[in-house]
């Protein structure tokens, strides 16, 4: 993390003059985050997550270490030292900054809806108040580092529900009820994250749908952020797999691709289901001519021994390896009417698999009489943070959904007042007008409804506290997430 910043720089620059900008009798400011449109057409609502990533990790570890647990002078000193040397000396009021840390905890309220339910967009999903009439300033200063940490989270984990989607579609049509589609596809974006925070938000949006993840330090961020213990529930898996490393400096020892797969069957994982990279050379050589020599060590394998190709169509060689399993080692057929490999062998795809890809290779099987459940299949970094659509590339950004958090309400002199902005040139960018609303209609739908004052609005408002003076008020664990998930899925 970045415990050399002082959190009350974590912000752009005109941040830090704004609260001398405000009326002096204002007493209460609301702003509401909002996803205000979709640039993606298979998606109109994106999932609500990664809020209380945000508030364990900054509103509570990160001030407390950084700020409330350092000396004031300290706090005072950096503010003044960076913005003294920037803006001008003098510009800047740090007096504010005083003042907070001498209450000794953040004065906001955050309110919000329940995490992992799909937000249609225009739908708010959080709000942000101050609690304390001197730190009107203090949530629209916070802007920045919240729209930051919480647009590329809600991005993964609606990235896992579209997957997840495709899953449950296919796997009704073609698989055993009994099978599991939490491990049908797992993601494998890691080595190409922007960091390892950005890896971090993409497993933890992804595990809300699957458990499948290469990313090893998933597993204790998951933990800390939602309650999780990997001794006790499934948290998150990975694999035993080969990499061109092992398989080609193997090769270069034994001279043939055989005697490392023999090994790998008999001595290192006998009772281990593994996968293989097999397209170091040729890989169709090692489907078509070197398995039918392992024969009977992948039957008397105590696992599965799983076949993945890693060049040229990710389809068209998923697809053709489970054809050609087939014919070498059988299977059986399932409960409705499709062919099921022998439990020995599976395909599987460790990366590339894109959305399109994804429903491409499941139609394939249907259609040929294969359930999908033959393959595995991997997401990786791409998928999590680009889409193709009618040809064109469009990357995730914070702009994917619009999403921003803007002022809304305010009480100046004990008077309330809605705050709007409505650009004359840009329905877009049209903000929501006081206090609002958040309800489901009678189809189930959320929906909202604004103007409202805090002496008008009514009960029953689905945005609710979460978030209080420092403490968190409604925690979330990992299984109430999946089962969220899972009946947004229904």
């Amino acid at each position: 993390m970045y415990d050399y910043i002082n959190p009350m720089l974590l912000c752009d620059f005109y941040k830090t003059v704004h609260s001398d900008m405000i009326n002096p009798k204002m007493t209460k400011s609301v702003s509401y985050y909002t996803p205000r449109m979709s640039r993606i057409n298979r998606w109109d609502s994106v999932v609500n997550f990664g809020l209380q990533m945000f508030m364990k990790t900054y509103l509570i570890d990160y001030f407390n270490r950084n700020f409330f647990g350092l000396t004031e002078e300290v706090v005072v000193s950096e503010f003044e030292r960076v913005l003294n040397n920037t803006l001008g000396k003098g510009i800047c009021n740090s007096e504010k900054i005083r003042k907070l840390h001498r209450l000794g905890y953040l004065p906001i309220e955050i309110t919000a809806l329940p995490e992992g339910v799909k937000v249609p967009v225009h739908v708010p999903m959080f709000s942000i108040s101050n609690t304390h009439k001197d730190f009107v300033w203090l949530p629209q200063a916070l802007e920045s580092i919240i729209s930051a940490e919480i647009w590329y989270p809600q991005i993964t984990a609606t990235v896992g529900v579209t997957y997840r989607e495709i899953v449950n579609k296919y796997y009704s049509l073609t698989c055993d009820d009994n099978i599991s589609r939490s491990k049908a596809l797992g993601s494998f974006d890691f080595r190409g994250d922007m960091g390892l925070d950005s890896a971090l938000k993409a497993s933890a949006g992804w595990c809300l749908s699957f458990e499948n993840t290469a990313t090893v330090p998933a597993i204790p961020y998951l933990e800390k952020i939602f309650n999780c213990d990997c001794t006790k529930e499934p948290v998150a898996f990975g694999a035993v797999s080969t990499e061109h490393f092992v398989m080609c400096s193997n090769y270069a020892i034994d001279g043939d691709e055989i005697t490392f797969l023999r090994k790998l069957l008999t001595e290192l994982y006998p009772d281990t289901s593994f996968s293989a990279v097999l397209d170091s050379y040729d890989y169709w050589n090692v489907i078509d001519n070197i398995l039918p020599e392992l024969h009977e060590e992948i039957m008397n394998h105590n696992g599965c021994m799983l076949m993945r190709g890693d060049s040229g169509d990710c389809v068209e060689v998923v697809t053709e390896t489970v054809f050609r399993l087939w014919e070498q080692f059988g299977g059986t057929v399932n409960s409705k009417g499709y062919k099921v490999l022998d439990t020995h062998v599976k395909a599987i795809y460790g990366d590339s698999i894109t959305v399109q890809r994804c429903e491409e290779i499941y139609d394939i099987l249907m259609k040929n009489g294969f359930a999908c459940s033959n393959v595995a299949l991997g997401v990786g970094s791409f998928s999590m943070h680009c889409i193709e659509e009618d040809g064109i590339l469009k990357p995730f950004t914070r702009d994917t959904f619009g999403c921003a958090i803007k002022a809304c309400y305010a009480e100046i002199d004990g008077k309330e007042y809605p705050v709007f902005k409505n650009p004359k040139d840009s329905n877009f960018k049209k903000s929501q007008k006081g206090l609002c609303y958040v309800y489901r209609d009678d189809n189930g739908k959320l929906q909202y409804k604004d103007g409202y004052t805090a002496s008008t609005i009514p009960d029953g408002n689905l945005l609710v506290p979460v978030f209080r003076d420092g403490k968190i008020l409604r925690e979330y664990t990992l299984k109430e997430l999946r089962q969220t998930i899972e009946k947004e899925l229904s």
